[in-house]
């Protein structure tokens, strides 16, 4: 089956402004956080310790939203699988607690679909191997419960333990006008093999030539159990 668009809408989802090989922030089309009503997704209107979910850059490929119950750590550099580091400018809206990320596990590609999510934020405690294989017990993280890799939102999506190679992408969110708006993606993204692996069942989803287009100027944000039938606990 072959998957194709017109060669301007596909531009518009194209990364621009890629910077360095050591830091790798792909800018994207703008796209505006709304609620289902249309109203502008603000820092003050996501309940805090809640998961949300939204599209970004492309409407197959989903996003988590959470306001955190602490500030986002600004300005640190995380390190890819293949050794490149890039920087993530920390959290935005009240506290700048406000953080998004790929919801697409770096390691085996597990997300949210309408019948099942086997990843998710966890607001209660969780348990996992840490530093020396140590038991460690953690609220507030991204749990893939496919192959129990941790991540931590608070600090970029960095791998806490499991086989995940790399952090999850971080999308880079501008609080500056009357809502949240989707700019960048930093880090590394899994789009391609995202695609290659469930293009088929993507394409029934979303239809044969949208789940590869941009998501367009809004994205609609929705609680984790208004968009998935069942959430995976582990």
């Amino acid at each position: 089956m072959r998957y194709c668009g017109s060669a301007s809408t596909l531009a518009a989802a194209m990364p621009r402004d890629v910077q360095a090989a050591d830091a790798p922030v792909q800018g994207y089309a703008p796209a505006t956080l709304v609620w289902s009503d249309g109203s502008p997704v603000t820092g003050e209107s996501v309940e805090p310790e809640r998961e949300f979910v939204f599209f970004y850059p492309y409407r197959s490929t989903p996003c988590f939203l959470l306001r955190l119950s602490v500030p986002a750590t600004a300005g640190m550099a995380l390190t890819g699988s293949a050794g490149r580091t890039y920087r993530w400018d920390g959290g935005v809206g009240p506290d700048r607690a406000v953080v998004a990320y790929s919801a697409i596990c770096a390691h085996k590609l597990s997300h949210p679909s309408p019948s099942v999510s086997f990843i998710g934020y966890r607001a209660q405690p969780v348990g996992y191997l840490g530093e020396g294989n140590r038991v460690q017990r953690r609220a507030g993280v991204i749990q893939c419960c496919s192959e129990h890799s941790i991540y931590d939102p608070a600090q970029g999506a960095a791998v806490l333990s499991g086989p995940a190679p790399h952090p999850l992408a971080a999308i880079g969110l501008d609080d500056k006008g009357p809502g949240l708006v989707a700019r960048a993606v930093h880090g590394e993204p899994v789009f391609d093999r995202y695609f290659e692996r469930f293009g088929f069942r993507l394409a029934l989803e979303f239809g044969e030539d949208e789940f590869r287009q941009p998501v367009g100027e809004a994205t609609v944000v929705q609680a984790i159990e208004e968009f998935t039938r069942q959430r995976i606990q582990c």
